[in-house]
Protein backbone atom coordinates (compact mmCIF):
# COMPACT_ATOMS: atom_id res chain seq x y z
CA UNK A 1 0.00 0.00 0.00
CA UNK A 2 1.37 3.49 -0.88
CA UNK A 3 1.69 5.72 2.16
CA UNK A 4 1.65 9.27 2.00
CA UNK A 5 2.82 11.28 5.20
CA UNK A 6 1.47 8.02 6.71
CA UNK A 7 -1.99 8.14 5.26
CA UNK A 8 -3.15 6.23 2.69
CA UNK A 9 -2.38 7.73 -0.90
CA UNK A 10 -5.79 8.80 -3.06
CA UNK A 11 -5.56 5.78 -5.21
CA UNK A 12 -5.95 3.35 -2.50
CA UNK A 13 -8.59 5.46 -1.12
CA UNK A 14 -10.72 5.11 -4.24
CA UNK A 15 -10.03 1.26 -4.46
CA UNK A 16 -11.50 1.09 -1.21
CA UNK A 17 -14.31 2.99 -1.43
CA UNK A 18 -15.37 1.24 -4.28
CA UNK A 19 -14.85 -1.96 -2.59
CA UNK A 20 -17.00 -0.88 -0.05
CA UNK A 21 -19.64 0.65 -2.32
CA UNK A 22 -19.02 -3.18 -4.19
CA UNK A 23 -20.55 -4.88 -1.07
CA UNK A 24 -23.01 -2.60 0.19
CA UNK A 25 -24.95 -3.19 -3.11
CA UNK A 26 -24.14 -7.19 -2.99
CA UNK A 27 -25.75 -7.02 0.26
CA UNK A 28 -28.61 -5.64 -0.63
CA UNK A 29 -28.83 -7.41 -3.56
CA UNK A 30 -28.89 -10.45 -1.25
CA UNK A 31 -31.44 -8.82 1.39
CA UNK A 32 -35.05 -10.04 0.97
CA UNK A 33 -35.93 -7.06 2.94
CA UNK A 34 -37.93 -3.91 1.49
CA UNK A 35 -35.23 -1.19 0.56
CA UNK A 36 -35.52 1.24 2.57
CA UNK A 37 -34.29 4.62 1.33
CA UNK A 38 -33.65 6.24 3.90
CA UNK A 39 -29.79 4.62 4.49
CA UNK A 40 -28.83 6.92 7.54
CA UNK A 41 -30.53 3.90 9.85
CA UNK A 42 -28.38 0.71 8.65
CA UNK A 43 -25.35 1.57 10.43
CA UNK A 44 -26.14 0.45 14.24
CA UNK A 45 -29.05 3.27 14.07
CA UNK A 46 -32.64 2.87 13.30
CA UNK A 47 -34.04 1.98 10.26
CA UNK A 48 -37.25 1.95 8.68
CA UNK A 49 -37.48 -1.55 7.19
CA UNK A 50 -40.57 -2.53 9.64
CA UNK A 51 -42.17 0.88 8.89
CA UNK A 52 -41.76 -0.13 4.90
CA UNK A 53 -43.95 -3.17 5.48
CA UNK A 54 -46.78 -1.70 7.34
CA UNK A 55 -49.47 -0.94 4.95
CA UNK A 56 -51.39 2.06 5.92
CA UNK A 57 -54.65 3.71 4.92
CA UNK A 58 -55.83 6.37 2.46
CA UNK A 59 -56.40 9.40 3.45
CA UNK A 60 -59.76 10.47 3.47
CA UNK A 61 -61.41 12.39 0.65
CA UNK A 62 -61.84 16.28 2.14
CA UNK A 63 -65.20 17.73 1.29
CA UNK A 64 -65.20 21.23 -0.90
CA UNK A 65 -63.62 23.47 1.53
CA UNK A 66 -60.78 21.05 2.20
CA UNK A 67 -62.24 19.85 5.73
CA UNK A 68 -61.49 16.40 7.36
CA UNK A 69 -63.03 15.90 10.70
CA UNK A 70 -62.50 13.96 13.42
CA UNK A 71 -64.26 13.64 16.78
CA UNK A 72 -60.69 14.90 18.65
CA UNK A 73 -60.48 17.83 15.73
CA UNK A 74 -60.51 18.99 12.15
CA UNK A 75 -57.79 19.57 9.61
CA UNK A 76 -57.89 21.45 6.18
CA UNK A 77 -56.27 20.37 2.80
CA UNK A 78 -54.62 22.69 1.09
CA UNK A 79 -55.10 23.88 -2.81
CA UNK A 80 -52.89 24.70 -5.14
CA UNK A 81 -51.18 28.38 -4.28
CA UNK A 82 -53.03 28.80 -1.55
CA UNK A 83 -51.91 30.94 1.24
CA UNK A 84 -53.01 30.60 5.11
CA UNK A 85 -55.38 33.28 4.94
CA UNK A 86 -56.97 32.13 1.53
CA UNK A 87 -57.88 28.41 3.45
CA UNK A 88 -58.92 30.12 6.78
CA UNK A 89 -61.57 32.83 4.59
CA UNK A 90 -62.87 29.78 2.74
CA UNK A 91 -63.04 27.39 5.92
CA UNK A 92 -64.47 30.55 8.49
CA UNK A 93 -62.33 30.60 10.67
CA UNK A 94 -59.46 33.53 11.45
CA UNK A 95 -56.37 33.84 9.28
CA UNK A 96 -54.08 35.39 12.33
CA UNK A 97 -55.35 32.05 15.09
CA UNK A 98 -55.12 29.55 11.91
CA UNK A 99 -51.35 31.26 11.07
CA UNK A 100 -50.40 31.66 14.58
CA UNK A 101 -51.28 27.50 15.28
CA UNK A 102 -49.59 26.01 12.72
CA UNK A 103 -46.21 28.11 13.31
CA UNK A 104 -46.90 30.32 9.60
CA UNK A 105 -47.73 33.81 8.49
CA UNK A 106 -51.05 34.76 7.05
CA UNK A 107 -49.51 35.25 3.60
CA UNK A 108 -47.13 32.29 3.31
CA UNK A 109 -48.21 29.91 0.35
CA UNK A 110 -48.79 26.53 1.21
CA UNK A 111 -48.63 23.50 -0.80
CA UNK A 112 -51.16 21.14 -3.24
CA UNK A 113 -52.17 19.02 -0.32
CA UNK A 114 -50.65 20.17 2.47
CA UNK A 115 -52.07 19.55 5.70
CA UNK A 116 -53.61 22.26 8.11
CA UNK A 117 -54.32 21.78 11.20
CA UNK A 118 -57.57 23.82 12.63
CA UNK A 119 -57.22 25.87 16.39
CA UNK A 120 -61.18 25.61 16.79
CA UNK A 121 -63.76 23.17 15.20
CA UNK A 122 -65.69 24.61 12.38
CA UNK A 123 -68.87 23.66 10.42
CA UNK A 124 -69.17 19.91 10.14
CA UNK A 125 -68.69 18.29 6.41
CA UNK A 126 -72.03 17.16 5.20
CA UNK A 127 -73.33 16.49 1.60
CA UNK A 128 -73.97 20.25 1.34
CA UNK A 129 -70.63 20.73 1.90
CA UNK A 130 -69.49 17.51 -1.07
CA UNK A 131 -68.69 15.27 1.91
CA UNK A 132 -69.97 11.51 1.34
CA UNK A 133 -71.42 11.30 5.03
CA UNK A 134 -72.76 13.91 8.09
CA UNK A 135 -70.95 14.73 10.33
CA UNK A 136 -67.07 13.89 11.86
CA UNK A 137 -65.11 10.69 10.94
CA UNK A 138 -65.88 8.00 13.86
CA UNK A 139 -64.39 4.30 14.34
CA UNK A 140 -67.02 1.95 13.23
CA UNK A 141 -67.96 1.31 16.48
CA UNK A 142 -69.40 4.50 17.26
CA UNK A 143 -73.03 4.10 16.38
CA UNK A 144 -74.71 6.33 13.94
CA UNK A 145 -78.41 5.40 14.86
CA UNK A 146 -79.71 7.11 12.03
CA UNK A 147 -77.85 4.87 9.23
CA UNK A 148 -78.67 1.90 11.32
CA UNK A 149 -82.45 2.92 10.47
CA UNK A 150 -81.84 3.66 7.26
CA UNK A 151 -80.34 0.00 6.86
CA UNK A 152 -83.11 -1.45 8.34
CA UNK A 153 -85.51 0.42 6.04
CA UNK A 154 -83.93 -0.60 3.33
CA UNK A 155 -83.48 -4.22 4.66
CA UNK A 156 -87.47 -4.18 5.54
CA UNK A 157 -88.31 -2.66 1.39
CA UNK A 158 -86.45 -5.06 -0.05
CA UNK A 159 -87.55 -8.33 1.95
CA UNK A 160 -90.06 -10.42 -0.71
CA UNK A 161 -91.62 -12.15 1.98
CA UNK A 162 -94.82 -14.28 1.08
CA UNK A 163 -97.59 -15.38 3.51
CA UNK A 164 -101.24 -16.61 3.48
CA UNK A 165 -104.17 -14.57 3.68
CA UNK A 166 -104.90 -13.30 7.27
CA UNK A 167 -108.60 -12.30 8.43
CA UNK A 168 -109.28 -8.45 8.41
CA UNK A 169 -108.06 -7.31 11.70
CA UNK A 170 -109.63 -4.02 13.45
CA UNK A 171 -108.97 -0.77 12.10
CA UNK A 172 -105.49 0.57 13.40
CA UNK A 173 -104.24 4.18 14.90
CA UNK A 174 -103.80 6.21 11.90
CA UNK A 175 -100.30 6.69 11.35
CA UNK A 176 -98.28 10.05 12.49
CA UNK A 177 -96.63 11.66 9.24
CA UNK A 178 -93.29 11.20 8.72
CA UNK A 179 -91.14 12.52 11.76
CA UNK A 180 -87.60 13.25 9.66
CA UNK A 181 -85.94 12.11 6.32
CA UNK A 182 -83.60 10.18 6.55
CA UNK A 183 -80.24 11.44 7.75
CA UNK A 184 -77.25 10.52 5.73
CA UNK A 185 -74.95 7.90 6.95
CA UNK A 186 -72.19 9.44 8.85
CA UNK A 187 -68.66 8.75 7.77
CA UNK A 188 -66.82 5.96 9.62
CA UNK A 189 -62.81 5.28 10.32
CA UNK A 190 -60.02 5.53 12.06
CA UNK A 191 -58.47 8.53 13.83
CA UNK A 192 -55.21 9.34 13.17
CA UNK A 193 -52.93 10.31 15.79
CA UNK A 194 -51.91 13.99 15.16
CA UNK A 195 -48.23 14.78 16.36
CA UNK A 196 -46.63 18.49 17.20
CA UNK A 197 -43.08 18.37 15.02
CA UNK A 198 -40.36 19.24 17.93
CA UNK A 199 -37.27 20.94 17.26
CA UNK A 200 -34.64 18.32 15.81
CA UNK A 201 -36.94 16.09 14.70
CA UNK A 202 -37.15 14.75 10.58
CA UNK A 203 -39.91 12.86 8.83
CA UNK A 204 -37.62 10.13 8.82
CA UNK A 205 -37.64 10.25 12.75
CA UNK A 206 -41.43 10.56 12.88
CA UNK A 207 -41.97 7.84 10.87
CA UNK A 208 -40.09 5.31 13.15
CA UNK A 209 -41.26 6.66 16.45
CA UNK A 210 -44.91 5.49 15.26
CA UNK A 211 -43.80 3.01 12.38
CA UNK A 212 -44.97 3.99 9.70
CA UNK A 213 -43.45 4.36 6.47
CA UNK A 214 -41.75 7.78 5.36
CA UNK A 215 -44.12 7.84 1.97
CA UNK A 216 -47.08 7.32 3.36
CA UNK A 217 -46.62 9.97 5.99
CA UNK A 218 -45.61 12.36 3.15
CA UNK A 219 -48.77 11.31 1.24
CA UNK A 220 -50.57 12.00 4.12
CA UNK A 221 -49.62 15.78 5.00
CA UNK A 222 -48.69 16.80 1.69
CA UNK A 223 -44.87 17.46 2.24
CA UNK A 224 -42.45 18.02 -0.22
CA UNK A 225 -39.88 15.58 -2.15
CA UNK A 226 -37.41 16.28 0.85
CA UNK A 227 -40.12 15.43 3.46
CA UNK A 228 -39.43 18.99 4.72
CA UNK A 229 -41.12 19.31 7.90
CA UNK A 230 -40.50 22.65 10.66
CA UNK A 231 -41.03 22.74 14.28
CA UNK A 232 -44.94 23.80 15.63
CA UNK A 233 -46.21 21.42 12.58
CA UNK A 234 -48.77 19.47 13.09
CA UNK A 235 -48.69 15.75 11.47
CA UNK A 236 -51.16 13.13 10.61
CA UNK A 237 -50.12 9.71 11.68
CA UNK A 238 -51.66 7.16 8.66
CA UNK A 239 -53.74 4.32 10.52
CA UNK A 240 -51.91 1.16 10.19
CA UNK A 241 -54.76 -1.13 8.01
CA UNK A 242 -54.90 -4.72 7.79
CA UNK A 243 -52.03 -6.50 7.08
CA UNK A 244 -51.37 -9.48 4.84
CA UNK A 245 -49.03 -12.72 5.15
CA UNK A 246 -45.69 -12.29 3.01
CA UNK A 247 -46.06 -15.00 -0.57
CA UNK A 248 -43.21 -16.95 1.52
CA UNK A 249 -45.23 -17.40 4.61
CA UNK A 250 -47.97 -19.40 2.84
CA UNK A 251 -47.50 -23.06 3.63
CA UNK A 252 -48.14 -25.32 0.66
CA UNK A 253 -48.67 -29.16 1.25
CA UNK A 254 -48.08 -32.08 -1.02
CA UNK A 255 -51.16 -33.40 -2.94
CA UNK A 256 -53.34 -35.96 -0.72
CA UNK A 257 -51.05 -34.77 2.59
CA UNK A 258 -53.82 -33.60 5.24
CA UNK A 259 -56.87 -35.27 3.36
CA UNK A 260 -58.64 -37.82 5.48
CA UNK A 261 -58.60 -41.41 3.60
CA UNK A 262 -62.36 -42.40 3.67
CA UNK A 263 -62.83 -45.71 5.21
CA UNK A 264 -64.52 -48.64 3.56
CA UNK A 265 -67.59 -50.11 4.92
CA UNK A 266 -67.11 -53.18 6.69
CA UNK A 267 -68.64 -56.56 5.52
CA UNK A 268 -68.48 -57.77 8.41
CA UNK A 269 -71.38 -55.39 9.82
CA UNK A 270 -75.04 -55.13 7.99
CA UNK A 271 -76.16 -52.28 6.07
CA UNK A 272 -78.30 -49.94 7.84
CA UNK A 273 -81.85 -50.64 7.44
CA UNK A 274 -83.76 -48.72 4.50
CA UNK A 275 -86.93 -47.55 5.04
CA UNK A 276 -89.19 -47.18 2.10
CA UNK A 277 -91.88 -45.40 0.84
CA UNK A 278 -94.30 -46.82 -1.70
CA UNK A 279 -94.26 -44.81 -4.98
CA UNK A 280 -98.13 -43.55 -4.92
CA UNK A 281 -97.68 -42.80 -1.30
CA UNK A 282 -94.28 -40.57 -2.08
CA UNK A 283 -96.20 -38.45 -4.74
CA UNK A 284 -98.84 -37.80 -2.47
CA UNK A 285 -96.48 -36.09 -0.30
CA UNK A 286 -95.19 -34.06 -2.57
CA UNK A 287 -98.04 -32.62 -3.63
CA UNK A 288 -99.03 -31.04 -0.28
CA UNK A 289 -98.99 -27.68 0.13
CA UNK A 290 -97.13 -27.01 3.03
CA UNK A 291 -99.87 -25.28 5.98
CA UNK A 292 -99.74 -21.67 6.33
CA UNK A 293 -98.68 -20.57 9.67
CA UNK A 294 -101.56 -20.14 12.35
CA UNK A 295 -101.10 -16.39 13.31
CA UNK A 296 -104.64 -16.34 14.98
CA UNK A 297 -104.33 -17.78 18.16
CA UNK A 298 -102.72 -20.59 20.13
CA UNK A 299 -99.05 -21.45 20.58
CA UNK A 300 -97.04 -19.44 18.90
CA UNK A 301 -93.47 -19.66 17.41
CA UNK A 302 -91.89 -16.62 19.86
CA UNK A 303 -93.67 -18.29 23.07
CA UNK A 304 -90.30 -16.37 25.14
CA UNK A 305 -88.74 -18.70 27.79
CA UNK A 306 -88.05 -17.78 31.10
CA UNK A 307 -85.14 -15.78 31.75
CA UNK A 308 -84.44 -15.04 28.52
CA UNK A 309 -82.87 -11.35 28.15
CA UNK A 310 -84.91 -10.08 25.82
CA UNK A 311 -88.77 -10.94 24.73
CA UNK A 312 -90.15 -11.32 21.53
CA UNK A 313 -91.48 -7.59 20.19
CA UNK A 314 -94.23 -9.43 18.65
CA UNK A 315 -96.63 -12.92 18.78
CA UNK A 316 -96.23 -14.98 15.31
CA UNK A 317 -94.36 -16.86 13.51
CA UNK A 318 -90.84 -16.49 11.99
CA UNK A 319 -90.45 -16.57 8.91
CA UNK A 320 -87.10 -15.45 7.70
CA UNK A 321 -83.99 -16.31 10.07
CA UNK A 322 -81.15 -14.34 10.11
CA UNK A 323 -78.10 -14.34 8.21
CA UNK A 324 -75.02 -11.97 8.93
CA UNK A 325 -74.44 -9.82 6.17
CA UNK A 326 -77.94 -10.79 4.35
CA UNK A 327 -80.74 -10.62 6.46
CA UNK A 328 -78.95 -9.08 9.82
CA UNK A 329 -82.65 -10.02 11.36
CA UNK A 330 -85.29 -11.73 11.63
CA UNK A 331 -88.67 -11.57 10.24
CA UNK A 332 -91.80 -12.05 12.69
CA UNK A 333 -95.33 -12.64 10.58
CA UNK A 334 -98.21 -11.73 12.85
CA UNK A 335 -101.81 -10.17 12.51
CA UNK A 336 -101.83 -6.62 11.07
CA UNK A 337 -102.45 -4.23 13.91
CA UNK A 338 -100.91 -6.16 16.46
CA UNK A 339 -98.82 -4.62 19.44
CA UNK A 340 -94.82 -4.52 18.91
CA UNK A 341 -93.28 -4.17 22.03
CA UNK A 342 -89.73 -3.16 23.51
CA UNK A 343 -87.90 -6.35 24.00
CA UNK A 344 -85.87 -5.12 26.54
CA UNK A 345 -85.90 -1.64 28.95
CA UNK A 346 -84.06 1.20 26.79
CA UNK A 347 -84.31 4.84 25.46
CA UNK A 348 -86.11 5.57 21.77
CA UNK A 349 -82.61 6.79 20.06
CA UNK A 350 -84.50 7.12 16.50
CA UNK A 351 -88.15 7.15 14.26
CA UNK A 352 -87.70 7.88 10.76
CA UNK A 353 -89.79 6.21 8.22
CA UNK A 354 -89.51 6.37 3.99
CA UNK A 355 -91.50 7.13 1.36
CA UNK A 356 -93.88 4.60 1.91
CA UNK A 357 -94.17 5.59 5.20
CA UNK A 358 -92.50 2.60 6.10
CA UNK A 359 -91.49 3.63 9.99
CA UNK A 360 -88.25 2.16 11.95
CA UNK A 361 -87.74 2.18 15.38
CA UNK A 362 -84.43 1.80 17.22
CA UNK A 363 -83.68 1.45 20.93
CA UNK A 364 -80.76 2.08 22.52
CA UNK A 365 -79.75 -0.20 25.26
CA UNK A 366 -77.71 0.19 28.77
CA UNK A 367 -75.26 -2.75 27.70
CA UNK A 368 -74.66 -0.79 24.67
CA UNK A 369 -76.92 -3.10 22.26
CA UNK A 370 -79.42 -1.53 20.10
CA UNK A 371 -83.32 -3.45 18.56
CA UNK A 372 -84.21 -2.51 15.98
CA UNK A 373 -87.78 -2.36 14.43
CA UNK A 374 -89.05 -1.90 11.16
CA UNK A 375 -91.86 -2.20 9.02
CA UNK A 376 -94.63 -1.04 11.53
CA UNK A 377 -96.47 1.91 11.65
CA UNK A 378 -98.84 3.36 14.87
CA UNK A 379 -95.89 4.56 16.29
CA UNK A 380 -96.72 5.16 20.41
CA UNK A 381 -93.19 6.25 21.31
CA UNK A 382 -91.23 9.70 21.06
CA UNK A 383 -87.17 10.06 19.99
CA UNK A 384 -85.44 10.51 23.57
CA UNK A 385 -88.47 8.18 25.66
CA UNK A 386 -87.49 6.26 28.22
CA UNK A 387 -89.43 2.39 27.56
CA UNK A 388 -89.98 -0.31 30.01
CA UNK A 389 -89.23 -4.17 28.69
CA UNK A 390 -92.99 -5.06 26.65
CA UNK A 391 -93.86 -1.83 26.59
CA UNK A 392 -95.64 -1.09 23.09
CA UNK A 393 -93.84 0.81 20.71
CA UNK A 394 -95.84 0.40 17.79
CA UNK A 395 -98.17 -1.81 15.82
CA UNK A 396 -98.16 -4.25 12.68
CA UNK A 397 -98.34 -2.57 9.78
CA UNK A 398 -101.29 -3.62 7.53
CA UNK A 399 -100.84 -5.34 3.98
CA UNK A 400 -99.95 -8.24 2.19
CA UNK A 401 -97.03 -9.07 4.36
CA UNK A 402 -97.62 -7.98 7.80
CA UNK A 403 -94.85 -8.71 9.70
CA UNK A 404 -92.05 -7.15 11.75
CA UNK A 405 -88.57 -6.69 11.34
CA UNK A 406 -86.58 -7.01 14.06
CA UNK A 407 -82.90 -6.81 14.78
CA UNK A 408 -80.01 -6.53 17.54
CA UNK A 409 -76.97 -5.06 17.26
CA UNK A 410 -73.47 -4.53 18.82
CA UNK A 411 -72.46 -1.48 17.89
CA UNK A 412 -72.55 -1.21 14.01
CA UNK A 413 -72.29 -4.56 13.70
CA UNK A 414 -75.43 -6.96 13.22
CA UNK A 415 -75.60 -10.13 16.00
CA UNK A 416 -77.80 -12.99 15.95
CA UNK A 417 -81.19 -11.81 17.95
CA UNK A 418 -82.45 -15.62 19.14
CA UNK A 419 -79.80 -16.46 21.59
CA UNK A 420 -81.35 -13.15 23.20
CA UNK A 421 -84.76 -14.13 23.11
CA UNK A 422 -84.11 -18.14 23.95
Amino acid sequence: MTMIAGRPSPKTRRHGALMLAGAALALMASCTEPLDFDMRGHLGAFNTSEAARNATMSRPRPDNRGIISYPNYQVAVARDGDTVAKIAARVGTSGEALARYNGLQTGDTLRDGEIIALPSRVAEPSPATGAVGTGPIRPASTVDVASVAGRALDEASASDVQTSTLAPAPTAAPAPSASASRTPAAQTGEEPIRHKVQRGETAFTVSRLYKVSVRSLAEWNGLDENFTIREGQYLLIPPVGAQTAPVSAVQTEAPGVGSPTPVPPSSAEPLPAEKTVPQAEARAQANQVAAAPDLSGGQSVTTPRAGSEMVYPVKGSIIRTYTKGKTDGIDIAAQPGSAVVAAKAGSVAAITSDSDNVHVIVLRHADGLLTIYSNVTGIAVKEGQQVSQGAKIAEIRPGASPYVHFEVRRGMNSTDPMPFLE
